[in-house]
């Protein structure tokens, strides 16, 4: 079939007659009617997922006092934020934690809380200058009385990910959660067939530039996110086996909403954000959807021990989403219970909340200005001989 343009999609979103489906009920929509057929007919087909992204923050400008400080040392609800940007602009990443409450609470908390519309302590410290006299100011911010506040992720949405165990005699805590000994557990977090770059495994779609739903507004890709590492090894239907792409995002936090960003904290490991992101493909052609109508059967990753403090550890077995999502995996063996640190509901609220949206005129597509790069190697970093 012919090429399907964003702008004619965007004619057809407007003029309210555009076909939406999420990434789940595609897959009914492809078996019923085939891949021509619904390739002529569809127009959308709306991603989602949700699951914590710790390479996660927020630019905060918080304009000047009277008289004016540049703010070398920052912090907020005593959560050290990055000061070296400008006068009064900071960085809050999402896994800092409080210097007086440690692991119970950190930078996701305080982007929560922002968030909600909650006051939240800016304490700041200065050398003083001519032009910036202050030395020091202690107040109270919110979303409202600072100037722009705005999310950005330097890695979200990673396009698959590892499912994980531990062999070892001891429970160990993990970015992967709690891990019971000798196996007795596997978790994972990927939303599988509902996933964006899951869906669009070659980024003919998603790219610099894509609308995409961040954390209940509209925000952008801004990049490939950081570990961008499409070079992996892939299944016969493109989809990667291992971590594969990544993005980097951006959108408005004053209009974002707690129901889709929220903070939690990972026993004796520590703090990250659950971030949840919902991006729409636009159905250009055959191949488009084929690769949108893929199915948590055909998504597969490797079960690796995270007792071995090695990046090379080796893999124990390889499993469906399906399998993982089924509650239980076989190791070794051993039927052992599994449990997503993702949220599907979620995903599922998203990527519907998305088509809502489109169905409705209210979320346009936007053409990719660049493409996220294809060929990619992640390097790990050099211990050399005398460091430690």
């Amino acid at each position: 079939m012919g090429y399907k343009s964003i702008d004619e999609i965007n004619e057809k979103i407007k003029s309210g007659k555009a076909v939406v489906f999420t990434a789940e009920e595609i897959i009914d929509v492809v078996a019923e009617k085939g891949i021509k057929q619904a390739a002529k007919e569809v127009d959308v087909v709306t991603t989602a997922t949700f699951g914590p992204m710790c390479s996660s923050g927020a630019f905060l400008n918080f304009g000047h006092s009277d008289p004016p400080i540049r703010m070398c040392k920052v912090w907020l609800n005593d959560v050290p934020a990055y000061g070296g940007v400008a006068a009064v602009d900071a960085y809050i990443g999402a896994t800092e934690l409080s210097e007086t409450r440690g692991m119970e609470y950190g930078g996701a908390h305080v982007i929560e809380d922002l968030i909600a519309g909650k006051d939240i302590r800016l304490y700041a410290e200065s050398y003083g200058t001519d032009c910036y006299p202050r030395k020091e100011i202690d107040t109270y911010i919110n979303k409202t009385n600072i100037n722009q506040a705005f999310m950005f992720n330097p890695r979200n949405c990673y396009q698959n990910y590892i499912a994980a165990t531990n062999t070892s005699d001891r429970t160990i805590y993990t970015y992967m959660g709690t891990l019971l000994p000798k196996c007795s557990n596997v978790t994972y977090t990927t939303s599988g067939q509902l996933s964006p770059l899951l869906n669009d495994p070659y980024y003919r779609a998603i790219g610099v530039g894509t609308r995409i739903f961040l954390g209940g507004a509209q925000g952008y890709v801004a990049w490939e996110g950081t570990q961008h590492n499409p070079g992996q090894v892939r299944g016969e239907n493109g989809v990667p086996i291992g971590a594969s792409g990544t993005l980097a995002v951006i959108g408005d936090l004053k209009k974002m909403d707690t129901r889709f960003i929220r903070a939690a904290v990972f026993p004796k490991y520590g703090v990250t954000l659950f971030v949840g992101i919902g991006i729409p493909i636009p159905v250009f052609d055959e191949e488009m959807l084929m690769y949108t109508a893929v199915k948590d059967s055909e998504i597969f990753t490797n079960i690796m021990d995270e007792s071995v403090p090695s990046r090379a550890r080796p893999a124990l077995g390889r499993v469906s989403y399906a399998e993982l999502k089924s509650g239980f995996v076989m190791l070794n063996g051993k039927k052992v219970p599994t449990a997503p640190l993702s949220s599907i509901k979620k995903a599922r609220e998203i990527a519907e909340l998305v088509k809502m949206q489109i169905m409705k005129g209210e979320f346009l597509l936007a053409q990719a200005v660049a493409e996220l790069p294809r060929e990619n190697k992640v390097n790990t970093l050099d211990i050399r001989e005398g460091d430690n």
